[in-house]
């Protein structure tokens, strides 16, 4: 993994290189702010690697709201979310279910927005029992259903990095005091010595 910015492409390029509005629509709703941590994987496992350090700092009631294009990766990263929170067993992608729980040191719930028509949807499933509850919740397409997170979660972006790939450059904004608290934890723990 590499740290820093590089010569990757903007929101603005990246939705032209992908050309999907709707989803930069979405994106621009969920992560907005500025950049907090700004990182890049160079393989799955890389990516899974650091899903699992972020697991290990997380706490009960943590929501993680991910967004990325078809195959960036989120599913992936919840997966070493899963692994750094102790859940044995496989860990898949919701699309069909929508919400899968699995247990580990702490609940893990993880939900995948990508197929509800809006918040409404997420809020009928009952996310804010899991949200409030003693689990971690990551929430893959996060930006579909912006409106009914929490106020205060961290929001990690995985972009592809064109022409490259399995690489994949990650960026971390925390929306509120716990998530930015998540954030200095793991800028800790990736640059020890800083």
């Amino acid at each position: 993994m590499r740290f820093g910015k590089g010569a990757l492409p903007g929101k603005s390029e990246f939705c032209t290189y992908h050309n999907d509005s709707h989803y930069c629509q979405n994106l621009g709703a969920v992560m907005a702010g500025a950049i907090e941590l700004e990182t890049r994987s160079d393989s799955a496992e890389e990516t899974r690697m650091l899903g699992e350090r972020l697991g290990r700092l997380l706490q009960p009631g943590d929501v993680v709201a991910l967004e990325g294009d078809l195959g960036a990766g989120k599913t992936c990263f919840t997966q070493g979310v899963a692994r750094g929170l102790g859940v044995a067993g496989r860990v898949t992608s919701p699309t069909f279910v929508l919400i899968r729980e699995y247990q580990g040191r702490l609940p893990l719930y993880h939900f995948d927005a990508y197929r509800l028509a809006g918040p409404e949807d997420l809020l009928a499933l009952g996310s804010d029992d899991y949200f409030e509850g003693c689990g971690v919740s990551v929430v893959e397409w996060a930006g579909r259903v912006a409106a009914a997170l929490p106020r205060d979660r961290l929001e990690i972006e995985l972009l592809r990095v064109p022409g490259e790939e399995e690489a994949r450059l990650i960026r971390f904004r925390a929306t509120g005091p716990r998530a930015k608290g998540i954030v200095e934890e793991l800028k800790r723990d990736l640059r020890p010595g800083d």
